[in-house]
């Protein structure tokens, strides 16, 4: 069982990204899927979740309006559009997969291995 981040990268403040969460070994649309970030220094934050059934979406305040995350079950993959990117974006980003769709990210059973972004000009 695996997730695989990607999608990271340098980008100018205002720029875009889309990161992709792959599962292999087991299929995504079983579970909820949530996207976290850790800063250095910074404990790591929950950035937005979607549910396993019904689509359902979260997202922290911080990125609300300007991240949309999404699933392709036909790729067994999970996306995070980021739009508007600002410096304080910058961070590592994780997946994980969750039983059900959860805030905490201690519910998360699997976790992909991080993919950086950088928001400098």
């Amino acid at each position: 069982v695996q997730l695989q981040a990607s999608g990271g990268g340098l980008v100018q403040p205002g720029g875009s990204l889309r990161l992709s969460c792959a599962a292999s070994g087991f299929t995504l649309d079983d579970y909820a899927i949530g996207w976290f970030r850790q800063a250095p220094g910074k404990e790591r934050e929950g950035v937005s979740c979607i549910s396993s059934s019904d689509g359902s979406t979260y997202y922290a305040d911080s990125v609300k309006g300007r991240f949309t995350i999404s699933r392709d079950n036909a790729k067994n993959t999970v996306y995070l559009q980021m739009n508007s990117l600002k410096p304080e974006d910058t961070a590592v980003y994780y997946c994980a997969a969750a039983s059900r769709i959860t805030t905490r990210d201690r519910d998360y059973n699997y976790w992909g291995q991080g993919t950086q972004v950088t928001v400098s000009s």
